[in-house]
């Protein structure tokens, strides 16, 4: 993009300017993928009905009269039809995200971007709902668009790019048709607009994760696209916005490669400049609706790119779950074997753990059913041991088996429930080899039939994920080992168990490390492991202690041996943990006939489940995600959009700042992530609403966030009055102080400053909303006295003291410190932490 043809295109005057809002929708094809707005030529076929395909050009002329007569019915449009083509924009923009996660390869889970797009149209409620809308606007776009999200899935299941894109502008096309059918085209003109400038958004995610050719490829072309399409209407009435789009575009894409901080900051700087030429060209309330349809679908990019950085706390929470069901059936296998007390002893040890367990809030909230399927189950296995009812016991550890399998899907995605399903049949196929050594030849060959069975009915998805993932491999684990298993055991023939044991774990083996990285291949392994030692513990009991032995022995081996990354994986990412892994595994072998053989599993357990926890918490690259949703924060604190949204609707407001809060903090927890997006997806409908002049009519209500909110409404004086400061805060800025910090909208500036040992600093409030001063208590020096504005004693006491109005700091005020403690101080502002409001101050001697 050469500032000779941006020249050019300045001097092509108003009749480009008319042609490019006027007939704008009109793009079908879109050359390069997602960014299919329309080009130079496209905008100039604009004479077709609304929603109907295009018939030809037009004179000059006619344009400009068009443009003039739909600009007066834009400002008739009714409140709740922007409202509605401003979510339907919003799901234009997500179908771009399934694409792009193809471009990265992660196809699954642009399936899972498809797929939630899909449930969340199915799903929606109230009167003005996109589904019901799009169907009542136009029956043969609501059936098209569905077709083209179907064909969208399928693509990428097929892993066809190409087809993608197809797909993608097949959906996008009936949507873009149904908002001129609904509205006008110069309204779809508009949203296009921030169609394309929410997709820079999109192509700064693959910045993200190293896919530097294509995110530069994507810049690249949505800048070209803008000048040809968009650049003149805007500077007519924001030269300004006009030219910074087009210059941080070509500063995005300069940089993509070469220092991509540089290019991402450059793509939030065009998006902020699109916006501001979307307000300067469109009536307000369209304006707002269309920025607040931009925020939610910027807020979605936050779950793709936690998908694309790594692994979630919620699959540690899928793995750690994964060794409960295991540990049902060792119970029942000691039941069979005669030990009823031991196997009622062992259940009341997994109800213990679960109880306290990480794991048992998130199995509730990701499906209540299932969690208590479990624990009912666990409950039922426990009685029928006790009571010495064979059936009851077999359909207990059955409950407990899907229940959990169940709360697996819920919690992670296809192929991490592939994964772990993988290593749950290794495990049951471990018992079942234990059973043949027992001398229960039946019981071991009726193990492996079960397991079969439940491989061609595909259960957890494994059986089509190994098929997918390596056909090979799927023949030598099915066809050669797991039938030669089952024949085997049925012939006694020993060595032939013993040689297809071994292939079983090979060839799974050899799934996981194809198909996870090596943290979900960690979660797998680890629960794996625990499911042996466990073995180990109960062939004791039986008075197999020699092969109990052997058993723990081998598991410590294979753990040495790497375990699929396992042991490496842990090694790097908590060394304590690691070591205490393997001293608790030495301790347990020690003692096996012994009486102390349960105590030494648990904390071998608990180590293990540890291990998960840690090595997800050191990959799960959850900061990127966090920081990129946190933008949309900062973002929205100044933007026209803002002040619109609190004006029309305080409730609707709140609800939107406090959801994309907790957003932001779920993304930085690795857990809840999908929840929250949700959450404030609907904040961000509402939102919409709010801003078009239909609050009202709003098919949602708005979330609260984990923050909650008071009965009781309220303006915004009445909030500011509630606010107080404390013995700190003070009026206006004290002629004694020697460094003054302004507090804008979502930042301290400077964000850093040096100071020598007693000097004093004043934060003064300079912009925004009340704000904090609020000492990190763990990053100031240790022997300094905690601070923060409204002279809390303790962090927890200053955020509690500011969810009760206490500590703020409000337009004409200042927070004063002076400070005696040499070192640095770390600070934040409650209220925008999640925008990156921090500061430091460097005292110095």
């Amino acid at each position: 993009m050469e500032q000779t043809r941006r020249n050019w295109l300045r001097s092509t005057g108003a009749v480009l300017t008319s042609v490019a809002l006027a007939g704008c929708s009109s793009s079908d094809d879109g050359d390069d993928g997602e960014s299919d707005e329309p080009t130079k030529a496209e905008t100039e076929t604009k004479t077709e009905t609304p929603g109907d395909e295009e018939s030809g050009d037009m004179d000059n002329d006619q344009d400009e009269e068009e443009t003039e007569d739909s600009s007066s019915e834009q400002q008739e449009l009714a409140a709740v039809d922007i409202g509605v083509v401003s979510e339907w924009n919003a799901i234009r923009t997500r179908l771009r995200d399934a694409v792009i996660l193809g471009h990265a390869e992660e196809y699954a889970a642009g399936v899972g971007v498809v797929g939630n797009i899909f449930e969340r149209f199915e799903t929606a409620s109230g009167e003005y709902n996109a589904h019901e809308m799009l169907e009542e606007t136009s029956k043969e776009h609501y059936e098209g668009f569905e077709e083209g999200l179907g064909k969208l899935s399928e693509q990428l299941e097929a892993e066809n790019l190409e087809g993608t894109h197809e797909a993608m502008h097949t959906a996008d096309k009936h949507l873009r048709q149904a908002q001129a059918s609904l509205t006008n085209k110069p309204t779809v003109g508009r949203l296009s607009m921030l169609v394309m400038a929410t997709h820079v958004e999109d192509a700064a995610m693959l910045l993200q994760v190293g896919d530097y050719d294509d995110a530069e490829h994507e810049l690249s072309k949505i800048g070209d696209k803008f000048e040809e399409a968009f650049y003149d209407a805007i500077a007519a009435e924001d030269q300004e916005a006009a030219d910074t789009f087009v210059e941080a575009m070509d500063r995005a894409a300069e940089n993509a490669a070469s220092n991509p901080e540089t290019a991402t900051e450059a793509a939030h700087e065009a998006f902020n400049a699109a916006t501001r030429g979307m307000h300067a060209i469109t009536d307000d309330r369209l304006a707002g609706a269309g920025h607040m349809a931009a925020l939610q679908a910027r807020g979605w990019d936050g779950t793709a790119l936690a998908r694309l950085e790594g692994v979630s706390a919620s699959y540690a929470h899928a793995a750690a779950l994964n060794n409960y069901r295991v540990h049902a059936r060792d119970a029942e296998l000691l039941y069979e074997e005669g030990e009823s007390e031991a196997a009622v002893s062992l259940v009341e040890h997994a109800f213990e753990r679960f109880e306290t367990a990480r794991a048992h809030d998130a199995l509730e909230e990701a499906n209540h059913d299932a969690y208590e399927a479990f624990e009912g189950g666990l409950d039922s296995l426990a009685t029928g041991i006790q009571e010495g009812d064979d059936d009851a016991v077999s359909n207990a550890a059955g409950t407990v088996e899907e229940a959990i399998r169940t709360g697996i899907t819920a919690l992670t995605g296809e192929d991490q429930t592939a994964l772990l399903e993988a290593g749950y049949i290794k495990a049951r196929l471990e018992d079942a080899h234990e059973r043949y050594q027992l001398g229960s030849t039946q019981r071991a060959t009726e193990i492996a039939q079960n397991v079969f069975a439940d491989f061609e009915a595909d259960a957890g998805g494994f059986h089509e994920t190994l098929e997918e993932t390596d056909e090979e491999l799927y023949n030598a684990f099915e066809h050669e080992h797991l039938e030669g298993f089952i024949e085997a055991s049925q012939n006694g023939d020993d060595e032939a168990v013993t040689s297809h044991i071994t292939g079983v774990r090979e060839s799974l083996l050899s799934f996981e490390t194809a198909l996870g990285s090596e943290a979900t291949v960690s979660g797998v392994e680890s629960s794996y492991i625990t499911a042996r030692l466990r073995d180990a513990v109960v062939l004791d009991h039986l008075g197999s202690t020699e092969r109990a032995q052997e058993v723990a022995t081998t598991a410590f081996q294979h753990f040495e041996a790497g375990a699929g990354g396992f042991h490496e994986a842990i090694e790097e990412a908590d060394h304590e943990t690691y070591e205490s892994f393997e001293e608790s595994v030495t301790t347990l072998q020690d003692s096996l006939g012994g009486d102390s053989s349960t105590e030494a599993l648990g904390t071998a357990t608990d180590n293990a489940v540890g291990a998960i926890y840690s090595i997800v918490m050191a990959t799960s690259g959850g900061s990127n995600s966090a920081s990129f949703v946190s933008d949309v924060f900062a973002h929205f604190e100044n933007a026209t959009a803002h002040d619109m949204l609190e004006e029309a609707d305080q409730e609707a407001y709140e609800s939107f700042e406090r959801s994309l809060d907790a957003y932001v903090g779920a993304l930085e927890a690795g857990e809840g992530a999908q929840k929250a997006a949700t959450q404030y997806a609907d904040a961000s409908l509402k939102a919409q609403f709010a801003v078009a002049g239909a609050s009202d009519d709003a098919p949602v209500e708005a979330h609260d966030g984990d923050s909650g909110t008071d009965d009781e409404g309220g303006n915004e004086d009445e909030k500011e009055t509630e606010l107080k400061g404390g013995p700190n805060v003070v009026e206006g800025v004290p002629d004694d102080a020697d460094h003054i910090v302004d507090m804008t909208a979502v930042a301290f500036e400077p964000e850093e400053v040096t100071i020598s040992q007693g000097d004093t600093v004043a934060w003064t409030h300079a912009g925004g909303e009340a704000h904090s001063v609020t000492a990190y208590e763990s990053e100031i020096p240790t022997d300094a006295d905690y601070w923060a504005s409204g002279d809390f004693a303790s962090e927890s006491a200053a955020r509690d003291g500011w969810e009760n109005g206490k500590g703020a700091v409000q337009s004409g005020e200042a927070y004063v410190k002076t400070f005696e403690t040499t070192g640095t101080h770390e600070y934040l502002c409650i209220p925008h932490e999640a925008a990156g409001m921090v500061g430091s101050v460097i005292v110095e001697k």
